[in-house]
């Protein structure tokens, strides 16, 4: 057995007690906090730029911050918000895929969830590196917040059912 294989909890289905409950109850919760956390801020991006009045087109505001960087000819402004937008649309469609698949039950890997949150810190790496290009380092520093608590959400996710036992979330109880 490989170090990053997952372990296989055992889940008994025939004796649901309070605590397997609790177990459970903690799981669910906090997976679901990933999936409208993560999902909802990348769906609410993407759909500003990608959707709508003004889909495709930098706002006036950023087009004046932007004006003159490096994204204002390769690959052009309005070509940087739209790939940057469908990068965002592409996080939320894996992660449907993610809830499409099963990836939330507690017996299955969560291979296309790790594909979102890591396509969201591309996504991240980008804005941030865009923000330093035009000297915005406060902007900068922000998103690169977001990036450090993507990268603790996959090690929280990666800590948690099927690749360590369940209890441990909740309350570090013995199984």
């Amino acid at each position: 057995m490989s170090a990053l294989s997952p372990r296989r909890p055992h889940i008994s289905t025939d004796t649901l007690d309070l605590a397997h409950a609790k177990r459970y109850w903690t799981y669910a919760t906090t997976l679901a906090g990933v999936y409208l956390s993560v999902g909802f801020l990348f769906y609410f991006a993407a759909k500003e730029k990608l959707i709508g009045a003004g889909s495709g087109t930098m706002p006036a505001p950023l087009r004046k911050e932007f004006t003159g960087s490096l994204l204002a000819s390769v690959p052009g402004l309005n070509a940087a918000w739209t790939l940057l937008g469908a990068a965002e649309a592409a996080v939320v469609i894996l992660l449907a895929i993610s809830l499409l698949r099963g990836e939330f039950l507690p017996t299955r890997e969560k291979p296309v969830l790790f594909a979102g949150l890591g396509l969201s810190m591309l996504a991240f790496g980008l804005m941030g590196l865009a923000n330093d290009m035009v000297g915005d380092f406060t902007t900068s520093l922000t998103v690169f917040t977001y990036l450090g608590l993507t990268a603790v959400v996959m090690v929280l996710v990666r800590q948690m059912a099927p690749y360590r036992s369940p209890s441990w979330l909740s309350g570090f109880t013995r199984d």
